[in-house]
């Protein structure tokens, strides 16, 4: 039953967090789409930060599974790479929690929703340097620093997913996929 109180209390802070944002989500409002006390909700959570932690903590868990869904051994580090950073950009670009904190944090710039947007491309970076090393290791690439590289490719991908969009419209995935091909796996010299 606790569970079940519990699992009530997460499902409508996440519709009221997607709806209203993390600044106008109130622990009442919680508790009315929950149909639950208030009281309830502090027999689980502290806090409205304790509790937007634990469903953040969840989404970010998703993300990275989807990420790790995209990967097959069998391709190669350039595809993987793609595959993974556009699933985890398209799980950004879907959600309806990750639309609207990547909003609050544009208009508002809400600082427990920056410290989410840091915490989740933080994640992403760490996600991709890892398969950058193995990378490395493997001698599939060059020697590079990981965190550096891994945040390069994320931006490349935001960039054109995103920020090419508004100005020019969509870029499908093998375009984007050519692109990051050109630009980063094999470079733009000629030599």
């Amino acid at each position: 039953m606790a569970i079940d109180r519990k699992k009530q209390v997460l499902e409508a802070a996440t519709n009221s967090f997607s709806l209203f944002g993390y600044k106008a989500t109130t622990m009442d409002q919680v508790a009315k789409l929950a149909n639950v006390g208030k009281g309830t909700i502090y027999t689980f959570f502290r806090n409205k930060e304790e509790l937007f932690d634990e469903i953040v903590s969840s989404l970010i868990n998703e993300m990275k599974r989807e990420a790790e869904e995209v990967i097959d051994p069998q391709e190669s580090f350039s595809e993987n790479v793609h595959r993974a950073l556009f699933r985890m950009l398209e799980f950004r670009k879907e959600h309806k929690l990750t639309i609207k904190l990547y909003q609050e944090a544009r208009e508002m710039g809400t600082p427990a929703v920056s410290e989410v947007i840091d915490r989740m491309e933080k994640v992403v970076i760490e996600f991709v340097s890892k398969r950058i090393e193995k990378a490395i290791a493997s001698e599939a690439i060059k020697p590079c620093n990981p965190e550096m590289t891994a945040f390069v490719m994320l931006k490349m991908y935001v960039s054109l997913i995103f920020d090419w969009e508004r100005a020019h419209g969509p870029l499908d995935k093998d375009e984007i996929a050519n692109l990051f091909e050109l630009y980063l796996i094999k470079g733009l010299s000629n030599r």
